[in-house]
């Protein structure tokens, strides 16, 4: 009974702080679990919060957002062990504060042009993507080495595939995209003063392009590359990493997201308004 009452008290709560619906953020509110999950180390006062989408986090009570935005952030991520990987990395550790990848000597992904070569061992991990959504990956920059990378992959199959974010190439970091297929193109740009900073890299797929754009924090969007992708393939996308030239790299990702697609072009990301709060009942409990 003191459980039953627990899950209600906290099921109001999170109703009242305006958790976005199905419309404010793709994926409503379905199910509230209870008792919460026992984790060693840490007391019993989860939430687990199951979306429509199949995706769920677990909430310390204590670290439940405080506005709409923040629910909005903190409801569109994907939970880490949701992908595949597409060569496993030397080493992955995942932790509170999000996923950090050491990538094996050697990995990387290109086809041919310039170099000649094929290499198709990157460190991508990936989920499907629906079209008329757009993927979110972030992680800390703090690159030093030749070709050192990381950001989003998208992938059609082992001949069409797009990676974008930051590589460090002939010693600085550089923003840029690899778009495939069947051959690598490459186009980049330097990315002055982001070294240290939580890089975002966006990948927002709509009728038959997909556009890319990212940011260093919170600042405002540049957009990187717009390429075709068809509006019937078949694709998964999400974080990856590479380190072609180098033993040792860790990356440390911050998030990874699903959200709506860009409006347009031009007009960059949709921001997302208040929606109405989720309406809960006893339908939506169930207790284990």
């Amino acid at each position: 009974m003191r459980s039953e009452a627990r899950c209600a008290t906290l099921a109001v709560y999170v109703a009242d702080r305006g958790l976005p619906s199905a419309r404010g953020i793709g994926s409503g509110l379905t199910s509230l679990d209870w008792p919460p999950r026992k984790t060693a180390n840490r007391k019993p006062s989860l939430l687990r919060l199951t979306l429509e989408s199949d995706l769920f986090r677990c909430v310390p009570e204590t670290l439940i957002p405080q506005s709409t935005q923040k629910w909005i952030d903190f409801m569109t991520q994907i939970n880490w062990a949701t992908g595949d990987w597409s060569t496993e990395p030397a080493r992955v550790e995942i932790a509170d504060d999000g996923m950090r990848v050491t990538a094996a000597e050697g990995s990387d992904a290109w086809r041919i042009t310039s170099y000649g070569f094929i290499h198709n061992n990157a460190h991508a991990l990936l989920a499907p993507l629906k079209q008329d959504t757009a993927v979110e990956v972030s992680f800390a920059l703090n690159f030093s080495e030749q070709f050192d990378q990381a950001g989003v992959f998208l992938r059609v199959n082992d001949t069409e595939w797009i990676k974008a974010g930051i590589e460090w190439s002939d010693g600085e970091e550089n923003l840029g995209a690899v778009v495939t297929r069947g051959q690598s193109d490459w186009s980049l740009g330097p990315a002055s003063g982001w070294a240290g900073r939580n890089i975002t890299v966006r990948a927002s797929w709509s009728g038959d392009a997909v556009t890319i754009r990212a940011r260093a924090d919170e600042e405002e969007w540049r957009l990187v590359r717009v390429a075709p992708l068809s509006s019937e393939a078949e694709v998964t996308a999400g974080p990856y990493c590479c380190a072609p030239s180098r033993a040792g790299l860790v990356v440390h990702f911050t998030s990874w997201r699903v959200t709506d697609a860009d409006t347009s072009l031009h007009a960059g990301p949709p921001a997302p308004a208040p929606a109405p709060a989720a309406k809960l009942s006893s339908d939506h409990f169930s207790h284990e």
